[in-house]
């Protein structure tokens, strides 16, 4: 019997020939022989999820019927009610033995689950990323458990029924590894890192598909093997593609901003090898918005976190709102905070830092009127300067940063809503007036110089 694996559609619901591809693509591999398996980040972030709360996965749910699905980091980008509200309504079975709201099962989500296929029993469990941050907060009473202990619990109950199989869905990202070091698993699919993975770890098959839809991983759990087909050259589901283009004509998002002469490209290289002209452009807005509501003295900083930066098509030619939107989805507002330098230094090594969604080698920042170095081989920052001079302990400074970072200790944790002096628009608003007032034309300037790599 085969599991076909999709994770981490994202962005691919702004794309109505690529999300009827994925769609395409997973049908034509379906049979009676077949489990179709979500790991995860698929009801949200985009444009289309941003403008619907979600609602638009629920048209790719239906045409690709899944059996099973876990639960990501951003199915929560509309708080755990609407998370819910959206799991009622889903075709597949949601499973998340590390989720838990109020002491009990998260919206009827299960720990794990058995399906019959092809004569065999397969218990599959979830497991989603326990740093994933409600936008609700501590009041919805959602909390994420340790997901090994979790793991092992679900494994023993699957494995007291004489399951054929065991399978879990994972949006832990590197945590994986640690997984099956730790647990008795036959296969781990896996989510939330966004390039894309198959390997064998003491005898349990990891995969990972990466995300935007782009790619889908068959396993064969008879034999252990892999096989990867590219979304591009698979059917499409014509009926769903025209679906997204109706629901993209009616988000109303078409208005041009801005115009690109050299197209900007955004993917994964340039949201986390470094420098980019798209993460200048984001980090200049934010700065610049930040001069314009409090002023350059002291020194303003902008930040933007590599992994809010979504990747899709290069900004190319006319500029909507919509190709703005989608750099940064997110109903997060941007702050001013207020830092000592060494708290500015600390927030900008920690641009080296490599949390569980991300490679070992990508880099989490892009910044505006900050030039620093940062020893990959030393895991320190050993040169910054702001506005051409050394960082000085004894100055303040200001920092233009998206409120989602004060929300989550995985990234810049030296940020706090303590340090916050000013709220502003929504990250996406900020994006759309710079273009409108300033232009779309940023260049490489050497702000960011990565060694020991």
């Amino acid at each position: 019997m085969r599991l076909v694996q999709y994770s981490d559609v994202e962005n691919a619901h702004d794309d109505p020939e690529r999300i009827g591809r994925l769609a395409g693509t997973i049908r034509s591999l379906d049979d009676d022989r077949t489990l179709v398996c979500g790991t995860g980040d698929d009801l949200a972030p985009g444009v289309l999820p941003l403008v619907s709360r979600g609602e638009i996965a629920l048209s790719f749910f239906s045409a690709v019927s899944p059996a099973v699905e876990t639960l990501g980091n951003h199915d929560f980008d509309f708080g755990p009610d609407r998370t819910a509200e959206l799991i009622d309504r889903s075709p597949q079975r949601w499973l998340s033995a590390n989720v838990r709201r109020d002491g009990e099962a998260f919206c009827g989500v299960e720990p794990w689950r058995i399906e019959r296929v092809g004569g065999e029993r397969v218990g599959f469990f979830g497991l989603t990323d326990p740093t994933t941050p409600t936008i609700g907060g501590p009041e919805d009473g959602v909390r994420f458990s340790d997901p090994i202990p979790a793991a092992r619990r679900a494994i023993d109950q699957l494995r007291e029924r004489r399951v054929d199989h065991v399978v879990a869905l994972s949006h832990l990202g590197r945590g994986d590894d640690r997984l099956a070091a730790a647990c008795d698993v036959d296969v781990i699919l896996g989510g939330h890192v966004h390039s894309e993975r198959v390997e064998r770890i003491e005898g349990t098959v990891l995969t990972r598909p990466g995300n935007g839809g782009e790619t889908v991983l068959e396993v064969d759990l008879s034999e252990g093997t892999v096989s990867r087909h590219d979304v591009a050259d698979g059917p499409i589901d014509a009926d769903l593609a025209a679906a997204y283009r109706d629901r993209l004509a009616a988000a109303g998002l078409d208005e041009v901003v801005g115009r690109v002469d050299e197209p900007i490209h955004r993917g994964k290289p340039e949201a986390f090898g470094g420098e980019s002209r798209i993460g200048n452009f984001v980090a200049d807005a934010y700065r610049w918005a930040a001069e314009r509501a409090v002023g350059a003295d002291p020194p303003v900083v902008g930040l933007q976190n590599s992994g809010g930066i979504r990747t899709g098509p290069p900004l190319s030619g006319s500029v909507t709102t919509a190709d703005l939107v989608g750099v940064v989805p997110f109903d997060e507002p941007l702050v001013v905070a207020d830092l000592a330098g060494d708290e500015l230094r600390s927030v900008l090594s920690e641009g080296g830092d490599t949390p569980g969604f991300g490679e070992p080698t990508w880099w989490h920042a892009h910044v505006s009127g900050v030039r620093l170095a940062y020893d990959h081989a030393e895991g320190r920052l050993v040169e910054a300067a702001v506005d051409g001079e050394p960082i000085d302990d004894g100055r303040r400074y200001r920092l233009a940063a998206s409120a989602f970072l004060l929300h989550t200790d995985v990234e810049f944790p030296t940020l706090t809503e303590s340090h916050v002096v000013e709220r502003l628009q929504t990250q996406y608003d900020v994006l759309i007036e710079y273009a409108e007032t300033v232009g779309v034309d940023p260049a490489i300037e050497g702000r960011i110089d990565r060694r020991g790599l």
